[in-house]
């Protein structure tokens, strides 16, 4: 099914992006032109980051490759990817890699792990994307890298990448009946004791990280993963449910031992500070499920119970400030969930495998994330935070993302499946080079629809090196198959 939205690749220049926006009365700042280091761009100035000052405002956003060894260690293909993070030009490494802290909290069999076992491979890691910034840039003095440390929860699939074992928080009504759920099965529940033994391997995770040397870990709290549908779990009884206290207590018991056995390691948290309801899985225009039956709606974080298609940060900016309090140095502002919410977490022209097509044009849903996080930044100015959601903006990501740290928005602009496709990006925009448009992401997903197809994750498109692969073969042929389906 084809949409009438405008795609960013036939707006001519500014101005043309300008007027979309005018027409779809969006409010977003975009620069006239992208300014380089020297002459004085925002883009490049330093950044707190706690104790650390990262030399420019460009982050890369952790990913899961779907491409590691069984045993969590890395392949050639993860270490191409942290080698194109060395060499990208972004300052701030945002955890690089979604690194599980148990192997049964994997997302996939072959996700990167966070477990002692593989402390030689988290230190490869770190070094390929250090040698790799140092050779592009001459040292690593202003470079700052994370580690980002999860649990897949509800979307865990540690043994067989299409058999879910799906460890909740809670029976979530809609998102039981989409991922095929028993509603009766309380044994999928973690129960509050398993959550304290999460918690100690959040604590080992973060320990070893530090001894390896990043220099902060993030604790994922984002796109539904466990620690994130904890923050809605209003319906679970106990210690880690219940009220805005009982809801935030894994995430803030997390932070609190991991600073007190650790009190030089910085902490960052990637958060999700708003969700919506789960659509349909569909070859059509996207669609909620049916949600009237259970309003007020419990089952949301930064939505409001009467209308949950309707942001309410209250919480979020509440969470935030306890964060920051608890020692929390910098804050990643995204939304939702690839699984159920595709279109607002990752806006996209076309639909990965298990979504839908757009029900908005994609650029509503980047303003949308956009001035969530200037809400954000403004409630906790005095904490560092990173903004999300801007690869559709395609060859005007720039220009946004200079704009709106000029403006004070945002202190950073993060970089997710766009680095995927054009790594350099922002050693580009800082050396004033005209940017490489057959590099650009144009959002095709099939990033997302591969590993929904037990298939590693990259940029088939348009890396050489990804169409060199047998999976891309595979690939195609699953797109056929679903384009003839419609």
């Amino acid at each position: 099914m084809e949409n009438d939205y405008i795609k960013i690749a036939r707006l001519e220049n500014v101005e043309a992006l300008r007027a979309r926006l005018a027409t779809l009365g969006i409010d977003l700042p975009v620069d006239q032109s992208v300014l380089s280091a020297e002459q004085g761009s925002p883009l490049a100035e330093g950044m707190r980051v706690g104790p650390f000052t990262a030399g420019n405002r460009w982050c890369i956003h952790p990913m899961e490759g779907w491409d590691a060894n069984s045993d969590g260690s890395p392949t050639q293909h993860g270490l191409r990817r942290w080698r194109h993070f060395g060499r990208s030009g972004a300052k701030l490494i945002w955890g690089g890699e979604a690194a599980a802290v148990r192997a049964d909290g994997r997302a996939n069999p072959n996700q990167t792990l966070a477990v002692p076992e593989n402390q030689r491979g988290l230190d490869q890691l770190l070094k390929v994307l250090k040698d790799a910034h140092r050779e592009a840039f001459g040292n690593t003095d202003d470079l700052v890298v994370g580690l980002q440390l999860t649990h897949s929860g509800r979307f865990c699939r540690p043994k067989d990448k299409r058999r879910s074992e799906p460890r909740i928080a809670f029976h979530h009504p809609l998102l039981d009946e989409k991922f095929h759920i028993d509603p009766h099965d309380d044994g999928i529940v973690m129960s509050d004791e398993e959550v304290e033994q999460l918690i100690d391997n959040y604590v080992v995770a973060a320990g070893m990280a530090d001894d390896i040397g990043y220099q902060f870990v993030d604790i994922k709290a984002c796109h539904g993963y466990i620690v994130h549908e904890f923050l809605s779990a209003r319906t679970r009884s106990g210690r880690f449910g219940g009220d805005f206290d009982g809801r935030t207590r894994l995430l803030r018991d997390i932070v609190g031992r991991i600073h007190a056995e650790r009190p030089n390691l910085s902490i960052v948290v990637r958060l999700s500070v708003y969700d919506i309801v789960p659509y349909k899985t569909s070859r059509d225009v996207g669609q909620p499920m049916d949600y009237e039956i259970h309003l007020p709606y419990r089952y949301g974080f930064g939505v409001d119970t009467v209308d949950p298609n309707t942001i309410d940060l209250a919480e979020s900016i509440r969470l935030i400030k306890i964060l920051r309090d608890t020692g929390v140095v910098a804050i990643n502002v995204t939304c939702g969930s690839p699984y159920y919410s595709p279109h607002i977490q990752r806006p996209a022209m076309f639909p990965p495998s298990d979504g839908y097509h757009p029900p908005e044009d994609p650029l509503v849903g980047v303003a949308r994330q956009i001035h969530a996080a200037k809400a954000c930044k403004e409630a906790v100015p005095e904490l560092t935070m990173v903004g999300s959601g801007y690869s559709y903006l395609q060859d005007y990501l720039p220009h946004v993302a200079q704009a709106v740290v000029r403006a004070g928005w945002i202190d950073s602009v993060g970089l997710g499946r766009m680095v995927l496709s054009y790594p350099e990006l922002p050693a580009d925009t800082l050396a004033g080079r005209t940017l490489n448009r057959k590099r650009i992401c144009r959002t095709f997903s099939d990033c997302t629809t591969g590993p929904r197809h037990g298939l590693l994750s990259g940029c088939f498109p348009l890396d050489p090196y990804y169409k060199t692969l047998d999976e891309n073969k595979t690939l195609r042929e699953i797109k056929q198959r679903l384009k003839e389906d419609e």
